[in-house]
């Protein structure tokens, strides 16, 4: 019980902090979106950047940690994409989406923000190494699976230039790419602009869990709950179990293995809604699993926090 409220309630104090904000209309959606907007275009992509930049590659870009969270991941892609078309008739373009919705844990707002608290800063190198591949990997695999899903004749030899268009327009891959070739090449940056964006970065996680809340107030659930809790099976139960059994398996480090089971086991990200508001398929479906499970994930995080070393 310490854990829930020393752990876990702060993040989600502040998330209902901006629902409350956007319920009792405090803030604008306009402002709500302005704060995602800020967050997700500016501060986080400046996050990553120096998370990248100041990464130790070699040691934290492990095979058995990476695998270990997207074997999960892609198998909860597949039998919620294969679920959705056969057990809830579910046409092949919704089933992708609600595939996707499988397949995206929230490894940034709440992964990180949950692994801090737990373990201290010091331990987010696992939880860096994850998010430099999550955004490029899953929308790589959505973006695909929806290409093919929607192919008509010639299309699908446009299918790599579609997916590198689509990845290399956002912002938190831009900043993860641009780190990695500063680590590489070793580049230093003067210390007032380390200062400065130090400044910038400490804002990037608390003014994004804010928005979090605000933006959840719009996704109201309705209809389809079976689809939603199938969902929500997956991304808050069968993820973590197989990402705990592998890294049980490959004797993960500490550090690695709380990493990667706290990582897969929270909710759907927004980028779930995203890809769904992206392609106009499953919109209700993705934005009621994104809210359910986040609220869900209060109580099954923390399950999983007392079976971490």
């Amino acid at each position: 019980m310490q854990a829930l409220l020393d752990v876990i309630l702060p993040v989600f104090i502040v998330i209902g902090a901006g629902y409350l904000a956007s319920w009792r209309k405090l803030l604008t959606d306009n402002a709500i979106d302005g704060l995602m907007g800020f967050t997700q275009t500016i501060a986080v992509p400046c996050l990553l950047f120096r998370a990248m930049w100041q990464l130790d590659l070699g040691e934290y870009f492990r095979f058995d940690l990476l695998f270990s969270f997207y074997a999960g991941a892609v198998t909860c892609f597949f039998v919620a994409m294969l679920g959705a078309r056969f057990i809830f008739g579910r046409d092949w373009e919704d089933s992708v989406v609600i595939g996707f919705c499988g397949l995206f844990s929230n490894s940034l707002l709440i992964g990180l923000p949950i692994t801090e608290q737990a373990y201290g800063e010091d331990a987010l190198n696992g939880n860096y190494a994850i998010i430099a591949m999550h955004s490029p990997l899953c929308y790589a695999i959505g973006i695909t699976a929806m290409e093919i899903a929607r192919a008509r004749g010639t299309e699908l030899r446009r299918l790599p230039i579609t997916i590198t268009r689509s990845l290399f327009r956002t912002p938190m891959v831009i900043g993860i790419t641009i780190g990695i070739v500063f680590n590489l090449l070793n580049v230093e940056l003067p210390h007032p602009m380390t200062e400065a964006l130090g400044l910038l970065t400490r804002t990037a996680l608390p003014c994004a869990l804010f928005a979090l809340g605000g933006v959840l107030f719009r996704y109201r659930p309705e209809g389809d709950l079976r689809t939603i809790l199938f969902v929500c099976a997956l991304s808050l139960g069968l993820h973590p179990l197989i990402t705990y059994s592998l890294g049980t398996a490959f004797a993960l480090p500490t550090d690695a293995f709380r990493s990667a089971v706290v990582t897969a086991s929270v909710a759907p990200g927004v980028n779930a809604y995203v890809f769904a508001n992206l392609y106009g398929r499953a919109k209700r479906v993705a934005a009621s699993s994104v809210l359910l499970a986040t609220g869900m994930c209060i109580i099954t995080t923390w399950a999983w926090l007392h079976l971490l070393p």
